[in-house]
């Protein structure tokens, strides 16, 4: 643009000089005049510049806002096509549920044809369904004396201080097994094995118990042992329920257990997702159900095929559960609070519904109050408890069934 200009200037200027000299002008009238046109030249091509300027930074301006528009515009676009593209998998789900309920209503209907047209009172009904769940629970009584019933705890032995703060022990409830078996921590597959109570309770127990390597680790404290087998939870899955032989090491059955594993079946024990217990009836598995608002559901299992033989659901919350135990079909929810405190059992859910929790809870005996487990074992009528890394045991006073008040 000053080139330009420039060459302007010079040009006006030669024909200035030329015309002048045409002209016969003297010379300091040429130059005179010469530099008032060169004045007037150069006022004007300034004013040419001011306005090049303003139309540059215009177009600046216009195309700054242009980019900036176009941007705005793509990004719009971009969240368009998100939205249109949930659109259509919700309407996509849509069908296909309305395809589904449609195919539903088209097989009860049919169904509903072929059934014949029979009322049944609703008396009748009742009854049958009474019928089944006694039946149920007879053929969960069958061939087995089960009357004992929890009163009270008698006293306290604290036998040694071993392993991790969370674990469990046990004894096997078989006839003639007098063996101990130990499992230190929430996530490990290997399990320590005495020969008595005796052997566990040695200074140097560890270094001579056998160590029996399980096929896959456990998750959590629920754990069981019974008539040579150990039950145990799987880890690393949600609800896989494996039975393993403690003689070979091999996996005898496994099974998932429906339901379990959204939620830790207590509060204050969260590594613990599925707790297997055993009791005068067999063995038995535990686990909180989000559904219920995170109560309990009480599950018999066939410890021969793993199996659910039937399910309850309590009306025992999980909150500020430390763990649980089973005497003669009865669930015993032991309580606490999360700062720690005295464990209590505070809720009771009796298969039979003979019993109820009465009006004053259980207590335990101050302890060190941060149950990671408890086992109860049928012929000893004792808890073996895991508490706060001690391995504690608990006496129980019993009574029979019929010398409590029913419901």
């Amino acid at each position: 643009m000053l080139v330009s200009a420039v060459t302007v200037m010079r040009t006006w200027r030669l024909l200035w000089t030329l015309l002048l000299l045409k002209q016969g002008v003297s010379y300091s009238q040429r130059m005179t005049q010469e530099m008032v046109m060169m004045q007037y030249l150069e006022g004007r091509i300034s004013q040419l510049e001011d306005r090049l300027s303003k139309c540059d930074l215009s177009v600046q301006n216009y195309e700054q806002k242009l980019y900036d528009f176009s941007k705005d515009l793509r990004g719009k676009l971009g969240g368009l096509q998100a939205f249109q593209n949930e659109v259509r998998g919700q309407m996509e789900g849509v069908l296909s549920r309305v395809g589904r309920v449609e195919r539903e209503l088209e097989y009860l209907e049919a169904e509903k044809l072929n059934q014949p047209c029979v009322d049944i009172e609703d008396t009748l009904l009742e009854q049958q369904v009474q019928e089944e769940q006694r039946k149920q629970k007879d053929q969960l009584d069958l061939g087995r004396d089960c009357d004992t019933v929890l009163s009270g705890v008698k006293s306290l032995k604290i036998v040694k201080r071993e392993g991790e703060a969370q674990g469990s022990w046990m004894k096997d409830p078989t006839n003639g097994s007098a063996k101990i078996y130990f499992f230190s921590g929430v996530k490990n597959s290997t399990l320590l094995e005495f020969s008595s109570m005796k052997a566990f309770a040695g200074a140097n127990a560890t270094q001579t118990a056998r160590r029996v390597q399980l096929p896959f680790p456990w998750q959590g404290t629920g754990h069981a042992v019974y008539r040579g087998f150990l039950y145990y939870h799987r880890a690393g899955s949600a609800n896989e329920v494996l039975k393993v032989s403690l003689r070979h090491r091999t996996v005898s059955d496994r099974a998932l257990l429906p339901g379990a594993g959204r939620l830790p079946a207590y509060s204050l024990s969260p590594h613990t997702y599925l707790d297997l217990s055993v009791d005068e009836l067999g063995l038995w598995a535990v686990h909180a159900d989000p559904d219920l608002g995170g109560n309990l559901v009480l599950t018999k299992l066939d410890e021969g095929a793993l199996g659910a033989e039937h399910t309850w659901d309590t009306p025992c919350p999980s909150r500020d559960a430390e763990t649980a135990f089973l005497v003669c079909g009865t669930l015993h929810v032991v309580y606490n609070s999360p700062h720690g405190g005295r464990s209590s059992v505070q809720c009771l859910y009796d298969i039979h519904d003979s019993l109820h929790a009465g009006d004053t809870p259980l207590f335990f005996p101050k302890s060190y109050a941060a149950h990671a487990s408890m086992r109860y074992h049928p012929k000893d009528r004792q808890l073996y408890s895991w508490d706060e890394g001690y391995q504690t045991i608990y006496k129980l006073e019993t009574k029979k069934k019929g010398q409590m008040a029913p419901v």
